[in-house]
């Protein structure tokens, strides 16, 4: 279990995270919304530790990351940010090789290379594992991320905005594997999400942030809601049931 107990951070005596507090179950999807600022991406990352908290608590399986030894992290948690340009002339499967670094420490075993196999079928790379990355759409490059992390085998996922330059139907490929990832092998992941009707039909709880602060957190039924909705994106949104899903409709 992640847990974050009144946790701050700020930037230029800015408060962009204010007093959260939250926990987050093993083994489900939990999708971050909110509008642009609201925090989310902050959060992610000082779940992370890619960005320090300036106060609280927050630890994963009981034990405060902060203490945590880098190594063992990295077998824990993987992460994908929004920005991941790579300079390097690298293929898919180079890339995707780099999620193994934690445990062959560059020296690829067996075992490693059915991993990134593994990682290369779930996103449908292995007719064009051996292209060069500059070689690729915008859409294929984040498939190609989005399988390096999956190759990196941890228990805790963290993807901030995973959709960026996918068309629908790798939109869909992607979180239908998420999905699979934690239905069939327990994986737990964390996602910030702008779509909040692939967060009602994908996720098991949502956090809804606004101004660095949740406004609500539960169950996908309970924040899917016109009220709460409002709320959090000063609109109106329409919610319509369609084979027991909650789809909102703001066009």
């Amino acid at each position: 279990m992640v847990k974050l107990k009144n946790v701050f951070k700020a930037y230029n005596q800015k408060k962009v995270i204010e007093d959260v507090s939250l926990d987050i179950e093993r083994g489900t999807i939990t999708s971050f919304i909110g509008p642009n600022g609201a925090g989310k991406s902050t959060l992610v990352s000082m779940i992370s530790r890619l960005i320090a908290k300036d106060d609280g608590a927050i630890t994963i399986d009981g034990k405060d990351i902060m203490q945590t030894k880098n190594n063992e992290m990295a077998k824990k948690i993987s992460i994908l940010k929004q920005t991941n340009a790579v300079n390097l002339k690298l293929t898919i499967r180079e890339l995707v090789s780099f999620g193994r670094f934690p445990y062959s420490q560059g020296k690829l075993t067996k075992v490693d290379e059915e991993k990134i196999d593994e990682a290369i079928d779930y996103m449908e790379l292995r007719d064009m594992q051996d292209k060069y990355l500059d070689e690729l759409s915008g859409g294929q490059r984040q498939r190609a991320h989005i399988a390096m992390v999956i190759a990196q085998d941890t228990e805790y996922i963290l993807l901030d905005e995973p959709l960026n330059n996918l068309d629908m139907r790798h939109s869909v490929q992607i979180m239908k594997t998420l999905r699979n990832l934690v239905n069939e092998l327990g994986k737990t992941i964390l996602l910030v999400i702008h779509d909040i009707n692939f967060a009602s039909c994908y996720s098991d709880h949502i956090v809804a942030l606004k101004d660095g602060k949740i406004i609500k957190q539960g169950r996908t039924c309970d924040v899917i809601d016109e009220c709460v909705l409002k709320d959090i994106y000063e609109m109106d949104i329409d919610i319509k049931e369609i084979d027991q899903r909650r789809i909102c409709v703001y066009f």
